[in-house]
């Protein structure tokens, strides 16, 4: 039986772009409605034209482009008041856009028609019949009515609202966007006007847009949906003014999973963790690990019970297999961990974990580590090479005999460019290398010269590329004697992988990070090599 279903209505690269901390380029606009058009949405609203020129070029740009699912959306508003709609140079550039839809927002809050607008009331039901009657005819294509401060309106004066929402689709509107503006409208709330609507105003098509102000994004779009809304209106992640919109990647996720709707094609939900970290990356921002579905904790388990229970049956605490939404399972390893953990992040890698000893061995100094301010949830690379050396298979591929920092004098540093040379000395086989090199700061400099040093032996090491480095202070109540825990990621063959060092001193602890990161990477590397090798004789 066919699935009902909910048009979604991206306002990513609007309302998102108000975000904070945002401020997306044109080709970051163009890019990101390509990668929303490729999962399925069914309208990206690009901009409002004329109210800043990377706006107006996006639609002159977005004419040129093929899109196979969604349609574009010009954003704007109601004509100013002593102009006539035919006039008003707002409602002309969103005729000149060409865009595939047109959504305009009007007042419904008596407060906002009187104090922010500051006409009569009669006066704004027609700046509302006027702008869409005259962009329905000038267009010849679909015009939304976004109800600004629907709920608000509703709550100070029921009847003016739901005049103004008449007015819209006495027009001729194609939906009627019922917004919480404000994000601060309570589920019970937000219910009562829903059906309110649909009684007084049958003929209106529904659309849902709220803001997360009090935390109930997701709650009341869903609740306007099972009220008989049939679109709704957010941005990927949630992102957006001041405690940003609903997110979309929660909406899909819950009404395709939860209640049986369609809101993507079949087959393109797969493909929503892949979205949400895509716009992350465009925004350059890292999103909330806990991000429901999508998040890269959403499926993270650290309990030794939890995880013993999911090995058994998944749905003991997990509400969704994390594949549906193209997420993944992860293993943490901590504290808390028991061998449960263990065995279900490294069994596959090492049968010498069935061994109950070497499994107490490693959590006891498992624990030890992190009360000394080591942690291992994302450090697998130090915590593969800690499991190694208790089950026997720990083969350091070279031994790091010392390293040395030099700094120019302060004289010379502005003409050296801040340059700072490194020199490390490590053994490996029979030979003794002894290299120097010059980076940008003293750990790109000691990264520079290990990388020299071991590329005489190993070069398969060009393929190792350092992405993540980051520094959080432990014991913050020590001051300037407190330590640090530095942080290393880095990408090699097709696999990304953590490993840490803690130390008083930073650049201590970044080396001990550094030579654990050559060292896991040669060992897998090694391991990669015998496991080709036994299937060629296989």
């Amino acid at each position: 039986m066919p699935r009902k279903k909910i048009e979604i209505y991206d306002t990513t690269l609007r309302d998102g772009n108000q975000a904070e901390g945002v401020n997306l380029s044109l080709g970051d606009k163009l890019d990101i409605a390509k990668v929303l058009d490729a999962i399925g949405v069914d309208f990206i609203e690009g901009g409002w034209p004329g109210s800043n020129p990377k706006d107006d070029e996006f639609f002159q740009r977005v004419k040129t482009q093929k899109f196979e699912h969604a349609r574009i959306v010009a954003f704007g508003s109601t004509h100013r008041s002593g102009v006539n709609p035919a006039d008003d140079a707002f409602l002309q550039k969103l005729v000149s856009a060409e865009a595939d839809i047109t959504c305009i927002f009007g007042k419904t809050w008596d407060l906002h028609v009187e104090q922010a607008l500051r006409v009569s009331l009669d006066k704004n039901l027609g700046m509302i019949s006027g702008s869409v009657k005259f962009l329905a005819e000038a267009t010849q294509k679909p015009v939304f009515y976004d109800a600004e401060h629907f709920f608000d309106g509703f709550k100070s004066d029921p009847g003016y609202a739901l005049a103004s929402l008449q007015m819209a689709v006495d027009a001729g509107a194609a939906r009627i966007i019922l917004c919480d503006t404000n994000g601060g409208v309570m589920p019970h709330e937000l219910s009562r006007a829903v059906v309110a609507v649909r009684k007084e105003i049958p003929a209106a098509r529904l659309g849902i847009h709220v803001h997360n102000d009090g935390g109930l994004g997701v709650a009341n779009t869903l609740r306007a949906i099972e009220e008989g809304v049939i679109q709704v209106h957010g941005t990927i992640n949630g992102i957006g003014e001041r405690c940003g919109n609903v997110d979309l990647t929660a909406i899909i996720a819950n009404l395709e999973l939860k209640l049986g709707y369609q809101c993507l094609p079949d087959g393109a939900l797969s493909g929503l963790t892949h979205l949400s970290r895509t716009i992350w990356e465009y925004l350059g921002m890292q999103g909330p690990l806990g991000q429901p579905f999508v998040g890269t904790s959403a499926f993270a388990h650290k309990g030794g019970v939890h995880v013993s229970a999911v090995q058994r049956n998944p749905s003991t605490y997990e509400h969704i297999k994390p594949e549906l939404v193209g997420n993944s399972r992860k293993i943490l390893i901590s504290e808390l961990s028991g061998g449960s953990n263990l065995r279900a992040k490294l069994a596959n890698r090492y049968a010498e974990l069935e061994d109950s000893r070497a499994v107490k061995a490693i959590l006891d100094e498992l624990q030890d580590k992190e009360h000394a301010g080591y942690s291992y949830e994302s450090a697998d690379g130090s915590f593969d090479l800690l499991v190694r050396r208790h089950i026997g298979k720990y083969e350091p591929c070279f031994e790091p005999l010392f390293y040395r920092i030099y700094s120019p004098s302060n004289e010379l540093q502005h003409d050296m460019d801040g340059l700072i040379e490194a020199s490390v000395k490590i053994k490996s086989a029979a030979t003794t290398q002894l290299c120097a090199a010059e980076g940008i700061g003293p750990i790109d400099a000691l990264n520079k010269a290990l990388q020299k040093a071991l590329n005489v032996q190993f070069p398969v090491l060009e393929a190792l590329h350092l992405t993540d480095y980051s520094v959080r202070v432990i014991n913050s109540t020590q001051e300037t004697a407190a330590k640090v825990r530095v942080y290393l990621e880095h990408s090699f063959e097709g696999e990304t992988f953590g490993t840490m060092g803690v130390n008083v001193d930073i650049i201590k602890a970044s080396w001990n990070a550094l030579v654990e990161a050559y060292q896991y990477a040669l060992m897998r590397h090694a391991e990669f090599l015998g496991d080709v090798t036994e299937s060629q004789r296989g």
